[in-house]
C-alpha cells in the first residue's frame, strides 16, 4: 500500500513538472516574439506651447445683497383690518402696506382731543379772571398744566394710532405676504419683505495677501449660473478694515446697477477683479495633462533618429509640470516645458516614456485658445 502511494505521488510530480515547464516554455517563446516583432507605434494627436497674454485677476465666491432689505414687522398688536398691496409688488417709500384694526384707539384719541379742548377752555377763561385779580398765578399755572399735559396725551394716542397703519419704509419690490385679512398680530410678528433691488452689493472674501491689489473703484465681474452667458459689471465700494481672525481673509463689498432685477438678495455668484497688467503665460489644453501621486505631467515629442525610410522617428517623454490658473479651456503652465514645445493632447493613455508615436492631427482637440480674462 505504501509503494503504490509513493508511485502515485511521483506520477502527480512528473505531470506538474511538465505542465510548469510548458507554461515557462511559451512564455519565454511570446516574450521573444514580442522583442522581434518591437514596440508598436502608437497614433497621438498633438499641439504647440503657446505664450498668451492673460490679464492677472482675484477669484472669489460672493453673495448678493440687496442695497436695503428689511423685514416688515408690527410695531403694536393688533388684528389685520386691511392689507393694501399685492405680493411682489414694486411700492413706493410711504406706501401704506397693512393696516390694522383702530377702533377703541380711535374712540380713546376722540375723548383726548375733547379733553384738550375743555383744558384749553378753562385756562383762558382763568387767564381772564386772573387778569381781574380773581384768581391766583398758582391756579392759572396749574390750568396750563392741564391744557399741556391733555394735548401731550392725545400726541401720544396719535402716534400709537399711526403705528397701526404700516408703511413702506423705502422703495422696494415687496416679499410674499405672511398673514391674512382677520389674522391677530403680536409686535414683531413677521408680516412680508420689502428689498430695494435696483442696485444691489455683493460681498466677498479675499486672502489677506491680496490687499496690497485692492483698491475702491476697481471693476468687479460676476457671474450667476442662472444667466450662464450673462456678464455683470460693478466696482468695489468698501474694503473692510479688519481681517477675520480665524480665516486671515477681509471682506469686500462691491455696488452693481440692477434695474431689471435679474440679481436677487441671497444669490452666489462667481467673482473676479482684474489687477494689474498683462502677462504673457504658457498654455495648454487641461486635457493633456496627466495625473498621478507625484503631480501633473505631460507628453512631450521627441526626435529619436531615422527610421529606414530617412524620416524622422519620434518618441513620447513624460515631463512633470507646475500649472498655474485656468482660463476656459485653458490652463498656465509655470515649470516644466518651453514655448514651442510639441505636446501630445489625445492618445496620452496609450504611452509610457519612450513610447514610439505617430502624430495624426486631422481631429483637433476641443480647447479654447483664446479665453477672455473673466472666463471662469
Amino acid at each position: 500500500m505504501i509503494k503504490r502511494m509513493i508511485i502515485m505521488l511521483m506520477i502527480v510530480g512528473v505531470i506538474l513538472a511538465g505542465i510548469f515547464g510548458f507554461i515557462r516554455f511559451k512564455g519565454q517563446m511570446i516574450k521573444q516574439f514580442m522583442s522581434a516583432q518591437g514596440e508598436p507605434i502608437q497614433t497621438v494627436s498633438t499641439t504647440a506651447v503657446e505664450s498668451l497674454e492673460w490679464q492677472p485677476k482675484l477669484d472669489a465666491v460672493g453673495t448678493i445683497q440687496a442695497s436695503q432689505s428689511v423685514n416688515i414687522s408690527a410695531e403694536v398688536a393688533g388684528m389685520v383690518e386691511e392689507i393694501y398691496v399685492k405680493q411682489g409688488e414694486n411700492v413706493q417709500s410711504g406706501t401704506p402696506l397693512v393696516q390694522l384694526r383702530t377702533y377703541d384707539e380711535q374712540a380713546k384719541l376722540d375723548a383726548l382731543k375733547a379733553a384738550v379742548q375743555l383744558a384749553e377752555l378753562t385756562y383762558k377763561r382763568d387767564k381772564a379772571q386772573f387778569e381781574a385779580s380773581a384768581i391766583s398765578q398758582q391756579t392759572l399755572d396749574i390750568d396750563k398744566a392741564n391744557w399741556e399735559i391733555a394735548k401731550a396725551n392725545v400726541a401720544q394716542q396719535q402716534a400709537l394710532l399711526n403705528k397701526k397703519l404700516i408703511r413702506a419704509p423705502f422703495t422696494g419690490q415687496i416679499g410674499v405676504r405672511q398673514i391674512d385679512v382677520g389674522q391677530y398680530l403680536d409686535p414683531g410678528a413677521a408680516i412680508t419683505t420689502l428689498q430695494a433691488l435696483d442696485s444691489v452689493y455683493v460681498d466677498f472674501y479675499l486672502p489677506q495677501q491680496t490687499l496690497g491689489t485692492l483698491k475702491l473703484g476697481q471693476k468687479v465681474h460676476l457671474k450667476v449660473d442662472t444667466y450662464p452667458s450673462e456678464l455683470f459689471t460693478g466696482e468695489l465700494i468698501v474694503i473692510n478694515p479688519k481681517v477675520e481672525i480665524n480665516t486671515r481673509n477681509v471682506r469686500l463689498r462691491a455696488l452693481l446697477k440692477n434695474p431689471q432685477h435679474k440679481l436677487l438678495s441671497g444669490m452666489y455668484v462667481s467673482v473676479n477683479i482684474a489687477t494689474g497688467g498683462l502677462k504673457s503665460q504658457l498654455t495648454l489644453p487641461r486635457s493633456v495633462l496627466t495625473f498621478n501621486a507625484f503631480g501633473s505631467s505631460v507628453y512631450k515629442l521627441e526626435q529619436a533618429g531615422l527610421d529606414s525610410q530617412g524620416k524622422p522617428k519620434l518618441i513620447a517623454k513624460q515631463s512633470l509640470v507646475i500649472t498655474g490658473e485656468t482660463r476656459g479651456d485653458q490652463i498656465a503652465i509655470l515649470k516644466g516645458i518651453n514655448a514651442g514645445d510639441t505636446i501630445v493632447t489625445t492618445g496620452q493613455i496609450k504611452l509610457h516614456n519612450g513610447s514610439p508615436v505617430l502624430v495624426d492631427n486631422s481631429i483637433p482637440s476641443s480647447n479654447d485658445p483664446n479665453p477672455q480674462p473673466t472666463d471662469q
